[in-house]
């Protein structure tokens, strides 16, 4: 599972105002397309208005210009202005790139203001990310809004699908658990079968690949820990 932990922020010298409605793209490129896709199953849409918010204050906290992040993330301005505008809920790819182009969690894009004590977080009012092929999807068992050194994930690996991850941040550990299905979890080329039940904790600093090689789908719990603090 891809993450990033927090780091000091950069600044660009050049900000720019709130964006306005950005125009309708002509049609993302073969290299892009997945950058399009809207987010699959329940809360999707409730996501978007949350993801915008976040993406523009962190995006404004650091002074980037919708320009300037969108070199740094490869996402393209209008998908950005688009995001910001909640006129379009992003994959979890998407979320991803934005994350690691920001220097933040994944969870900080996500992350809903919630008051202490104990919360009940229902599955049916649960937001869900998924990838561009809809095979792959996280689900955050987690408030975001106090500080932490770990994130609990659900995930969800459709039958024949892969997904692939880059190296985290250094100290940044998995330690996930099979509950349904088998899984083939390739770390740096380092090749691991898990069957339900099955569990393991590895290095996460490194590329590393999840591959569902069964019929049925595959459903982990990922418990990711940072080295330091974040949220």
């Amino acid at each position: 599972m891809k993450s990033v932990r927090e780091n000091t922020p950069k600044k660009d010298r050049s900000p720019e105002p709130a964006p306005s409605a950005p125009p309708e793209p002509s049609g993302p490129s073969a290299v892009e397309a997945w950058a399009y896709e809207v987010a699959h199953g329940e809360g999707a849409g409730d996501l978007a208005p949350v993801v915008g918010r976040n993406l523009r204050k962190l995006r404004t906290q650091r002074g980037l210009s919708l320009e300037r992040l969108s070199k740094l993330s490869g996402v393209s301005r209008a998908m950005l202005g688009q995001i910001e505008l909640a006129q379009s809920a992003p994959t979890i790819n998407v979320v991803w790139k934005i994350a690691r182009a920001l220097e933040v969690p994944f969870s900080a894009l996500i992350a809903v203001a919630t008051p202490g004590g104990t919360r009940v977080m229902p599955a049916a009012q649960a937001k869900r990310l998924t990838s561009h092929d809809g095979k792959f999807v996280s689900r955050a068992l987690f408030p975001f809004d106090e500080p932490r050194k770990a994130e609990f994930y659900e995930l969800r690996l459709a039958a024949r699908g892969v997904e692939k991850a880059d190296a985290h941040a250094a100290g940044t550990r998995e330690n996930l658990v099979v509950t349904q299905g088998v899984l083939e979890l390739d770390v740096a080329g380092e090749r691991h079968r898990l069957s339900a039940g099955d569990a393991i904790i590895f290095e996460a600093d490194v590329p590393h690949v999840y591959t569902n090689p069964g019929s049925a789908e595959t459903v982990m719990y990922l418990v990711m820990t940072y080295a330091e603090p974040v949220g």
